[in-house]
C-alpha cells in the first residue's frame, strides 16, 4: 500500500511538472502574427543581404576550388579572396 502512494505521488508531482512546462511554453510562444513579423524582420529576406550572402559563398567556392587545384597556401595569403600575393608553404 505504501509503495502505490509512493508511485501515485511520484506521477502527481511529474503530472504536475509536465502541465508547468507545457503552460509556461504556451505563454512564451509567440502567435502567428508575431512569428510573421519575426520572418519579415529576418536579415536573410533583405534583398541586398542575400546578393551580399551569395557574393561571399561564390568567393570562398572559388578560393576553395583554387586551393585544391594548387600547392600554395592559399591561407598564408594576406587577402584570401584575391590571387597570389602570399607566402607559399
Amino acid at each position: 500500500m505504501e509503495n502505490l502512494h509512493k508511485l501515485l505521488l511520484a506521477g502527481a508531482v511529474l503530472g504536475a511538472g509536465a502541465g508547468v512546462g507545457t503552460a509556461l511554453f504556451a505563454l512564451v510562444t509567440p502567435g502567428e502574427e508575431r512569428k510573421q513579423a519575426m520572418l519579415k524582420e529576418m536579415p536573410e529576406q533583405d534583398p541586398q543581404r542575400r546578393d551580399e550572402a551569395a557574393r561571399t559563398k561564390q568567393l570562398l567556392l572559388a578560393t576553395l576550388q583554387e586551393a585544391a587545384a594548387t600547392q600554395e597556401n592559399v591561407a598564408w595569403r594576406k587577402n584570401w579572396m584575391n590571387g597570389g600575393g602570399g607566402k607559399s608553404a
